[in-house]
């Protein structure tokens, strides 16, 4: 057995720190609110320094003096007498400033949302929530009551011990560690001595992380047995795996507790030769702050890790999880050789295809594949941006809501219902699915019949533009081609109509000046009185909102303003200028009105909130700003 080359010093001392604000509320919820599901906190220790074996053996691909020695392994070593529970790696460890940044802080915020997943999730689900947010390593404080953390960097003479009793603080200070690696040592609580016994660790271990690869031993009576078998499962042909395996598998490398919605599992062979065992999650991982746009799949080379940033899967796959082993590749391949190696460019596009094929396949059951829509739809639609070559076989599975049809439809069954004389696929986009059916830009096709797909993913704003055509049918914004509307028939104008349009369409231009580009009568609103519509040139309106949310420079262009001549309130309008009555407020109310329905708010809500109360109870307004 390896001796222990490391011992926690009695009372750490060393420079004080204070937790972010972040982990310590963080804490607090992991201890209390996950303390029925205490053994969770082996498997996110051990997961840790699997990670932490893998990176040093990457790392010394390009750096010798990090090699690991030849029985690098993970040790679990419980002395009951002393209370302490040791996890040991021989991974790249971590320096002063890493212990600090890695143990002390968290970069992403989310501590609330996790709270309040705790709050509603089912007992059976606790145990997913730690996996999904990140927060393993603070699993510890579940059945310890102080954690310490001598560290030592992989080509560094230097060791550091990081230790908390998760009360607020933790102190940094110098130590001493005979090799590179990593111990954590648990002080553990007097009411958890079941993880100080070896049987019920190895239960564990063969639970939560029988696959990782590397090593797992726990000590037993001065001797280290193993504990996991560390099987390549992705090597073994499929018949030889149970389903619960698999399902175990997908939850290691994943970091999700839930089962997968598909599973895609083969071995390739010919002009190039590798192995991959996939997954689709069957739920939404839950995110911080902004997806990680890049595909994380685990290369593999001869079973050994390499890197998960090899981007075996374009980014709108970037949900699919698992691994890829291949024999075509040196074991010493460096990232810069990873990214010019035509072999892996090979595998790229085998892959993809592979993954694109399970997706057609399962789009044929519509009910099953509602399911993977509603969790992975706008990233999938990424690729009908991204991806010219699959552009088209992408846009055929894809499923979007509609004006005229509950659930999901998709674009050849907008095809069989479109009108006979309908030369196009018409779309909105907008900010929230539960808005656009009330939308004032649909009445007119609402009023004659016509089906419009309804889009509220950000991508939407983007992809249709790119995709052109579908099937030799052209896909319009109503929001920019509503004068098609004309095609199927409109109502004329009376003489009346006109004739208020000649009086308010010149008061309103005068009155708004140049928060409008334009100001023009409309037939295709029936029950509202206004709405905006983008320049017949340039991006819609629903885009430019999006690019200044990004913080892109956005040419400043002002929208168009569109009356329904038959509107009561513009008749209204039309009598007062006829008077000789102050319409500016009016005005400013009624581009104000245009800007809610269109999922803006007014530029002046006070000034709004003003004018409005001055309309409603038609008391006279003192002068103020001007949205």
């Amino acid at each position: 057995m390896t001796e222990q080359t490391t011992s926690p010093t009695p009372e750490a001392t060393g420079e004080q720190h204070e937790f972010s604000a972040e982990v310590g509320r963080l804490l607090d919820l992991v201890v209390h609110a996950l303390y029925s599901e205490r053994e969770i906190f082996l498997r996110e220790l051990v997961a840790n320094a699997a990670d932490a074996t893998d990176k040093r053996r990457f790392e010394a691909l390009t750096d010798g003096a990090r090699a690991l020695p030849e029985d690098a392994k993970i040790r679990i070593n419980p002395d009951k007498d002393a209370r302490l529970l040791t996890i040991t790696d021989d991974g790249a460890g971590m320096s002063k400033e890493e212990l600090a940044r890695n143990l002390g802080t968290i970069a992403r915020s989310g501590t609330r949302a996790f709270g309040e997943e705790l709050a509603n999730a089912k007992p059976e689900d606790k145990p997913s929530l730690i996996g999904q947010f990140g927060v393993g390593f603070y699993a510890a404080f579940m059945v310890a009551d102080r954690v310490d953390v001598v560290s030592r960097r992989a080509g560094s003479d230097e060791a550091w011990q990081w230790s908390s009793t998760g009360k607020g603080n933790y102190t940094i200070s110098p130590a001493t560690r005979e090799k590179p690696g990593t111990d954590i040592i648990l002080h553990i609580k007097d009411d958890a001595n079941d993880f100080l016994d070896s049987w019920q660790l190895e239960s564990i271990v063969r639970k939560w992380a029988d696959h990782i690869s590397w090593p797992i031993t726990i000590v037993k009576d001065g001797e280290e047995t193993p504990a996991n078998k560390g099987t390549a499962l992705w090597r073994k042909p499929r018949g030889g795996i149970e389903e619960e395996q698999l399902n175990e598998f997908y939850r290691h490398v994943s970091h999700n507790f839930d089962t997968p919605w598909a599973t895609l599992h083969w071995h390739a062979e010919g002009t190039m030769e590798f192995s991959a065992l996939l997954f689709i999650p069957g739920s939404k991982p839950f995110e911080f702050a902004e997806p990680v746009r890049e595909s994380q799949i685990r290369l593999h080379v001869r079973r050994m890790f390499i890197t998960d940033d090899a981007g075996l899967l374009p980014p709108w796959l970037r949900f699919v999880t698992g691994v890829v082993d291949t024999e075509d590749l040196p074991l010493n391949v460096s990232r810069e050789m990873l990214q010019a190696t035509p072999v892996l460019a090979r595998i790229r596009k085998a892959v993809t295809n592979r993954v694109i094929s399970e997706l057609k396949t399962r789009a044929k059951d519509e009910a099953d594949f509602d399911k993977f829509w509603d969790n992975f739809g706008p990233t999938f639609k990424e690729g009908i941006w991204d991806d010219a070559e699959h552009r088209t076989e992408l846009a055929t599975i894809a499923r979007f809501r509609s004006s005229t049809q509950e659930g999901w439809t998709t674009l050849d069954a907008y095809l069989e219902r479109k009108k006979p004389e309908q030369e196009a696929i018409y779309y909105l986009t907008g900010d929230r699915t539960e808005m656009l059916p009330s939308s004032p830009q649909l009445e007119g096709f609402r009023a004659r019949g016509i089906e419009v797909l309804l889009l509220s993913d950000p991508v939407d704003s983007f992809w249709p533009d790119r995709l052109g055509v579908y099937k030799d049918t052209p896909l319009r914004n109503i929001s920019q081609f509503h004068t098609d509307l004309e095609k199927f028939g409109a109502p004329e104008e009376t003489a009346d109509e006109k004739a208020a349009l000649d009086v308010v369409i010149p008061a309103l231009k005068e009155a708004l000046g140049d928060a409008v580009s334009d100001v023009k009568g409309t037939n295709r609103l029936v029950n509202s009185a206004v709405v905006l519509a983008a320049p017949e040139s340039g991006p819609d309106l629903q885009m430019i909102r999006l690019m200044k949310r990004s913080g892109q420079q956005v040419p400043d262009t002002a929208p168009v303003l569109q009356v329904n001549p038959g509107h009561p309130l513009i008749a209204d309008l039309a009598e007062r200028v006829k008077n000789g009555d102050p319409v500016q407020d009016i005005a400013l109310v009624l581009m104000d009105m245009a800007r809610i329905q269109d999922g803006e708010s007014p530029k002046d809500p006070t000034g709004f909130a003003q004018r409005l109360t001055a309309i409603l109870t038609r008391l006279p307004l003192t002068d103020g700003p001007q949205g």
